[in-house]
């Protein structure tokens, strides 16, 4: 807790079994109120590891995908009452260690959102990224900044800090259930107007961190070009679309009774809700 705010970190898994362990040991206890893994029907033993963890998990009964994951995350964190959500990758891709200033940057009031750039600084392609990747991430960060008109180091983090209010304004029951999501969902906030802070953030790549395949890449960047475009065309009236539109912010909460409902069973205590 800081300023009297719950935080909650949240985790969306899939075979995070060899990196859980690493990640949540440099999660800072004294501040975070609570970890919430969803399991996306992961084959390994990422479910048993987080019990053992003593992390509150969430179990989908079939393999939905990277954004359906977070919807669950994102809904799960609300129902927890969580007044500052983290998302964090289970697979130590990003330093925990620096939770404690993105969270306190909104629980200062200083932002509504934070993301943990690997942009800023040099720790890209010290920590290992593949040039390709880099070179286009700066690429698409270049025309989302023009497309959206605003500015960013980059778009494609996954670290990100959310203050509650942010996550019920968004019609995110709209995004993808593909790895887009973060961008479409970083492309909403922008539109709604709340303010985005950004962190240097150091990444490590290696053999058991996480991470999308070329072709997916390409997938990825087609859609996040696509984002950029809807976002421009609904700004100026052109056309509309449904991830910027206000009739669609209360979505979360009927996704989460689908999901509670059909595809995710709880693992361990409950709270009340």
């Amino acid at each position: 807790m800081l300023n009297g705010k719950k935080i909650i970190v949240v985790m969306p898994a899939y075979n995070a079994a060899k990196t859980l362990a690493k990640t949540v040991s440099e999660i800072p206890r004294g501040v975070v109120d609570e970890i919430l893994l969803v399991d996306d029907a992961s084959s390994d033993d990422t479910v048993k590891l987080a019990n053992e963890l003593g992390l509150t998990v969430f179990l989908h009964d079939a393999n939905f995908g990277y954004g359906r994951n977070q919807k669950t995350c994102y809904s799960e964190a609300l129902m927890h009452h969580a007044d500052i959500v983290v998302m964090l990758h289970p697979d130590y891709q990003y330093s925990p260690n620096l939770i404690v200033p993105m969270a306190s940057m909104i629980a200062y009031g200083e932002y509504d959102v934070v993301i943990g750039s690997r942009i800023l600084g040099k720790g890209a392609l010290a920590g290992g990224m593949p040039r390709y990747k880099f070179i286009a991430n700066r690429l698409l960060t270049l025309v989302q900044n023009i497309l959206m008109n605003y500015k960013l180091s980059e778009y494609h983090t996954g670290f990100r800090a959310f203050r509650r209010e942010v996550i019920e304004a968004l019609p995110i029951g709209s995004n993808s259930d593909d790895f887009v999501f973060d961008n479409q969902m970083l492309a909403q906030i922008i539109f709604k107007g709340f303010r985005v802070g950004e962190l240097s953030c150091p990444t490590r790549y290696f053999a058991d961190a996480s991470s999308i395949n070329f072709s997916r890449s390409v997938k990825y960047g087609l859609g996040v070009l696509s984002t950029s475009i809807r976002y421009r065309l609904h700004k100026m009236g052109v056309t509309r679309s449904r991830l910027f539109d206000e009739a669609d912010a209360d979505q979360l909460r009927g996704y989460y009774a689908e999901v509670e409902g059909r595809q995710m069973k709880a693992i361990g205590d409950s709270v009340d809700k």
